[in-house]
């Protein structure tokens, strides 16, 4: 009997929906080989529903979101709602109350994708970065004093608590052992200047370290790990930090693996019964929306880390081959949209088609 995962399909804003239904159609055909069986249940959060009926996300989605194996999302973002709204009242209020505490980014150069790094390939750009996911700076301590007066005071806290920093710790480290590439693990900081954030998760680290000696530590100030990243992007195995570094650095990391048209990434609830979400690095784009233009390599790329997550690996696998075999081809020209030579469907299709 074939095995069923539950899927809540959220395509979003913009060109989201368009690169999703791409990711759809190809983890449809990598389900199909294996003899597995993908139910998507369709959700329509973000700015149409929101300018229509003033929801953002209702607690009620988010308790049948629980009943999931797993969440796969296009893009959120609207060129008719004010920034922010939909940002924190779905992405950051999932990451939350649903327990995302891992934002995994893989960082991947594949062949035949262009890297703005003068002599570097893909054996020099292969990492991921584990980014804490729901503390730091995002929690939203803080507020004005004073407000639109020249007096004006606005603070910002950063919250990181120890239980916080170490699951995360322990993530990257399990990770760095399960990868298997150079066992090492850089924790990126600011030791030399936010003594107090930076000290906790410089202490969890070497505390962690103690259960893993076959793990090499290495310790990189963020704006070091910003140089190095271009410059010496080899250096890097799994990269570990928080919430506020990790949403930088994960962006340059996008443009030097070929861009945002390549990125994807999970918010990882790895605990047992949690549900985790996948999705294109990418925003909405909303000035390509309908013209079938728009790269959506990431968003299949999110749907590979989603059937590696749900424990199908050799579908995963077979997409990323699938992936590389298109890219071979020399048919995909550009990860630019309206650059790319085919089409966003006809992209869908040449890596359905390699599986």
């Amino acid at each position: 009997m074939s095995k069923t995962y539950k899927i809540a399909l959220i395509p979003g804003d913009g060109t989201g929906p368009e690169a999703l239904g791409e990711g759809v159609k190809v983890i449809q055909s990598a389900a199909k080989k294996y003899n597995f069986i993908l139910d998507f249940v369709y959700y329509d959060l973000g700015g149409d529903r929101y300018l229509k009926t003033g929801e953002i996300l209702p607690s009620s989605v988010i308790e049948e979101f629980k009943k999931f194996d797993a969440m796969y999302l296009g893009a959120i973002g609207h060129p008719d709602v004010k920034p922010g709204i939909l940002e924190k009242g779905i992405l950051l209020r999932l990451r939350f109350e649903l327990d995302q505490y891992i934002n995994l980014r893989p960082v991947k150069l594949y062949p035949n994708i262009e890297t703005p790094i003068k002599n570097k390939n893909p054996i020099d750009i292969d990492m991921i970065i584990v980014r804490e996911n729901t503390e730091g700076l995002y929690v939203g301590a803080g507020g004005f004093l004073k407000k639109d007066t020249p007096q004006e005071v606005a603070t910002q806290a950063s919250i990181n608590t120890r239980f916080g920093v170490e699951r995360c710790i322990r993530y990257a480290y399990e990770l760095t052992k399960r990868r298997s590439k150079e066992n090492k693990l850089t924790l990126c900081g600011k030791t030399n200047v936010l003594t107090y954030a930076s000290d906790l998760w410089q202490r969890t680290f070497n505390i962690v370290s103690k259960d893993y000696p076959e793990i090499k530590c290495d310790y990189v100030n963020v704006d070091a790990v910003c140089m190095w990243l271009v410059k010496n992007p080899e250096w890097f195995d799994v990269i570990v930090t928080d919430n506020l570094f990790g949403d930088i650095i994960t962006d340059l990391a996008a443009m030097i693996q070929g861009g945002i048209g390549v990125a994807a990434g999970g918010n990882i609830n790895p605990d047992k019964g949690g549900i985790s979400m996948f999705e294109p690095m990418g925003g909405s784009a909303p000035k390509y929306t309908g013209q079938n233009i728009i790269n959506p390599i990431a968003a299949i790329n999110a749907g590979s880390m989603m059937l590696d997550y749900l424990g199908e690996r050799k579908a995963a696998k077979d997409i990323e081959k699938a992936l590389v075999k298109a890219l071979e081809t020399g048919k995909i020209k550009s990860m630019n949209a309206g650059k790319m030579g085919l089409s966003t469907s006809q992209i869908g299709d040449l890596i359905a088609g390699f599986i």
